[in-house]
């Protein structure tokens, strides 16, 4: 998209919003939701608006019948109306007549990522607003996409990042906003979590983890469409855990952003090895597949207002959960890895302080207010808090808190670090998603005990 065909787009946007009807997101009432891809993570969305009372799920969407069968059943469990079923006779297009139910306000989608950008992109045409699952795209133009219709429709669009909502997380943001860390210089974090165990199963609905090495069509659930992505992609696959907090952090596209980024891969050698021992051979036709994706992938931001950070994807090898976060600033650093805190001029010279008390102290306001709201949902509370976020903005008719410029500018780490590795691990520049609004938005996420 060049320069022309923004400017273009806002204008289009401005025209659209007097020639269109009001759209039903805009009508100030209880929200009317759907939800495309009823999988695991479908699911997770579904028992959240299914808690709510201000919310009625008026339709499902998904191609695997025993999925949307579950969603059905979840549905009927909460004692709340039946809704619309769509995609039961395998039409992948299915998706676009659920985009047709009158009154409907929005639409969470939780499908695999190729088709995120594209229903994305159907449901803002639709003026549905959009609560995506990450990743925004696949390929840099899918981005650019994205973010035209979002501006030329108007239509609102989340991204359903959660772990900007983490407990410890929206603390060390508190911590941010205090100056206890100082000028920032330097953040990390990342994606390191084994999902070898996610990426192969036996294929049998009842076994979706740890089961077995097939993937593709005679895998299930995340086996039968995530596992072809480290056959055919090298770079960081999945970067908006890491970097949302540290955007977040910085105030990137408010006040901040990204000029630069190069990332580097290692040799693919886990995944490999991976079916190797789970088959007991290598007679198995997983085992003669070569993986594109390095076992760690290493990914380097620069930013307009001079700090660095770093993500680490790893996913591929045997490994501890841990997203690796750590912000560093000119007065002392946080890390979540060791639960650590180094305040200079307040901790032990050279020592490290349990985080626990800081926390505790820095307890973010939506913490204080919703943590039992929160209890039982999925990821510690962050599921809760994500689609709260969602609901509220959209009854509010407010900016959503993770809004189109976050969605594209995470998501796009992605084919630019695969750029950069395919191209000798080159840096390349990180294009200005915004065009330069970002030197006058100013931040909004999490100010208060709203969302």
């Amino acid at each position: 998209m060049n320069r022309r065909d923004f400017i273009a787009a806002g204008g289009l946007l401005a025209a659209t919003s007097l020639l269109s009807a009001t759209p039903a997101w805009a009508r100030g009432r209880r929200l009317r939701m759907g939800v495309i891809g009823t999988g695991m993570r479908g699911q997770v969305h579904l028992t959240e608006l299914l808690r709510r009372d201000d919310v009625d799920v008026v339709a499902l969407c998904d191609i695997e019948p025993i999925m949307l069968g579950q969603a059905q059943a979840m549905v009927a469990k909460a004692g709340k109306p039946a809704p619309k079923l769509y995609g039961a006779d395998g039409d992948v297009n299915a998706w676009k007549r659920l985009l047709e139910t009158r009154g409907l306000d929005g639409v969470i989608i939780a499908t695999p990522w190729e088709w995120h950008a594209p229903m994305a992109i159907g449901a803002m045409q639709a003026k549905v607003a959009v609560g995506c699952e990450v990743v925004a795209g696949i390929t840099l133009q899918d981005h650019w996409d994205v973010l035209e219709t979002q501006l030329r429709t108007g239509t609102p669009y989340m991204l359903l990042e959660n772990v900007c909502y983490r407990r410890d997380v929206m603390a060390a943001l508190q911590m941010v906003r205090a100056g206890l860390f100082g000028e920032l210089i330097h953040l990390q974090g990342g994606y390191q979590h084994d999902l070898r165990g996610v990426k192969f199963n036996d294929g049998n609905p009842a076994h979706p983890y740890d089961s077995g090495v097939e993937f593709g069509p005679k895998g299930w659930s995340e086996a039968r469409w995530r596992t072809e992505h480290s056959v055919e992609r090298n770079g960081d696959l999945y970067p908006s855990h890491g970097i949302g907090p540290c955007a977040m952090y910085t105030g990137i596209n408010r006040g901040n952003r990204f000029t630069r980024i190069n990332a580097f891969a290692t040799k693919a050698c886990g995944l490999h090895d991976y079916t190797v021992a789970k088959s007991g051979g290598t007679t198995h036709p997983s085992t003669k597949v070569t993986f594109k994706l390095g076992d760690v992938v290493t990914t380097t931001l620069a930013c307009a207002n001079g700090e660095t950070i770093l993500l680490q994807h790893d996913t591929s090898l045997p490994r501890p959960y841990s997203l690796g976060f750590r912000v560093q600033g000119t007065k002392g650093l946080w890390m979540d890895l060791n639960h650590g805190v180094h305040i200079e001029g307040r901790s032990p010279p050279h020592e490290w302080e349990d985080f626990k008390a800081y926390q505790d102290q820095y307890e973010h306001p939506l913490w204080k207010q919703y943590a039992g709201d929160a209890a039982g949902a999925g990821h510690g509370g962050m599921d809760w808090f994500v689609m709260h976020a969602f609901v509220e903005a959209l009854k509010a008719q407010a900016p959503m808190p993770i809004d189109i410029f976050d969605a594209v500018t995470w998501s796009a780490i992605t084919p630019l670090s695969e750029q950069s590795i395919a191209q000798g691990f080159q840096t390349l520049d990180f294009p200005d998603f915004t065009r330069g609004q970002w030197q006058q938005r100013k931040p909004i996420f999490a100010f208060d005990a709203r969302y």
